[in-house]
């Protein structure tokens, strides 16, 4: 990969696993958050729908990676239905996390926290893969070749949340430039949508894959969109 994504994949892992651990950890939770935080929240908490509503409702026999799972929601949802999931994350503080908070029954279903590269083609070959907000920090340039690894650990579909370029959410990001640096998450990068499915389309690595269904979620100061991959 290009050295700008090992950059940013750098400032992401310290970011979430040290100076926003405490912070994850509570909004990723039910305690109680500030009012912005709370929308944050809710959005989260709808896009995650909006991802397991992509998935079939039966995922028994479905080996499924959770690219960047976080504290491991999405994660233990999918292996409710019945998914071998393989659930991964460059922060050793959420892993530990989700490892904790990972209910003693799944079902048939089961889910294995690992720390990493969710581009690791170690990884093996999946029927599923979700990426939930885990490629807006990336380039457009990053992000679709993080797509294109993505798509080719996968024998069936790929869904992905992308930042879309809105005026609520660049001013947003313009705020944020205000806030104390050590306070700053790592920037969220914007991207059209027809410049993130040109790129799609001249990326040779993403040729017999096609945009499916697509929704946008936006809620106070969380937006983002969900993006289905199919093989055409």
């Amino acid at each position: 990969m290009a050295i700008s994504y090992l950059k940013r994949r750098g400032e992401i892992e310290a970011y979430f696993d040290r100076t926003a651990a405490a912070a994850w950890s509570k909004l990723t939770s039910d305690a109680p958050v500030s009012g912005i935080r709370a929308t944050v929240r809710a959005g989260r908490e709808r896009m995650r729908a909006t991802l397991l509503g992509y998935l079939p409702g039966d995922l028994r026999g479905c080996r499924l990676l959770d690219a960047g799972c976080g504290t491991g929601a999405l994660a233990v949802e999918a292996a409710r239905r019945g998914a071998d999931v393989v659930a991964i994350d460059l922060s050793p503080t959420l892993i530990a996390l989700a490892r904790e908070r990972l209910p003693q029954s799944l079902g048939t279903g089961r889910a294995s926290f690992r720390c990493g590269d969710m581009l690791d083609p170690a990884l093996g070959m999946f029927d599923q893969i979700v990426a939930m907000d885990s490629l807006i920090h990336y380039s457009l340039s990053d992000m679709v070749q993080m797509v294109a690894k993505l798509a080719a650990m996968s024998r069936g579909e790929l869904h992905f949340t992308y930042a879309p370029r809105t005026a609520a959410l660049v001013l947003m990001h313009a705020a944020g430039k205000f806030f104390p640096r050590g306070d700053r998450s790592p920037a969220i990068e914007p991207h059209a949508s027809t410049d993130l499915f040109k790129a799609i389309a001249n990326e040779p690595a993403l040729g017999c894959w096609q945009p499916g269904r697509s929704e946008r979620i936006a809620n106070g100061f969380y937006i983002s969109q969900a993006q289905e991959m199919k093989r055409s």
